[in-house]
């Protein structure tokens, strides 16, 4: 016959201690879950920040006013529309137009909503080539904030850019002689407590 064996219980002060470890592991890796995920939720209006102040990544930074700079060098500005998400028709009512760089250019872009009720959107944007980020400005742009559309109603916006003489001396964007400006429409989330 084996020996019976019968369990042993830690001390009490012992066990108590390990259940308080391991409660502690536990809030930690609770709170650094909850920091990660509002780190993720927080680094995309950030980065798009910054990029859209500096031109990084082919964002395109507000400008308050024009150069006094005119070149009689042309580009040729194409333009861009997308839609993610939304019920929406999205197009530019030029396909393409040539300004002078330091000139200000005026573009117009349609959006019409197809639902049966107003849906709030956002227009995210950049331009390619990306080093041409770093000159491209605009001066009125409907991408500055949320757009709310009506059920079944077109609305007009214009667009209000110019790009800045320093683009021609650039070793890496003077031989450049197009730039696509492109826009993205996404819905805008709906914040609790909204009214829908």
């Amino acid at each position: 016959m084996s020996p019976t064996r019968t369990a042993t219980k830690p001390p009490p002060d012992r066990a108590g201690r390990r259940g308080a470890g391991n409660r502690r592991i536990a809030l930690i890796c609770v709170a650094v879950f909850a920091v990660m995920t509002g780190a993720a939720f927080a680094a995309v209006p950030l980065y798009r920040a910054f990029c859209q102040s500096t031109g990084f990544s082919g964002a395109v930074p507000r400008a308050e006013q024009k150069p006094g700079v005119v070149l009689n060098q042309r580009l040729t500005i194409r333009f861009d529309t997308n839609v993610r998400d939304l019920p929406w028709v999205f197009k530019p009512e030029q396909t393409h137009q040539s300004v002078r760089i330091g000139d200000t250019g005026l573009a117009f872009f349609t959006v019409t909503n197809t639902s049966d009720h107003p849906i709030t959107g956002r227009a995210a944007y950049n331009v390619t080539p990306l080093q041409a980020g770093a000159y491209f400005r605009k001066l009125q742009c409907f991408c500055f904030n949320d757009q709310t559309i009506a059920a079944h109603t077109t609305a007009r916006f214009p667009v209000v850019y110019f790009v800045m003489p320093g683009f021609a001396a650039d070793p890496d964007t003077k031989a450049f002689t197009d730039v696509t400006l492109s826009y993205t429409f996404y819905p805008v989330p709906k914040t609790p407590g909204a009214k829908s």
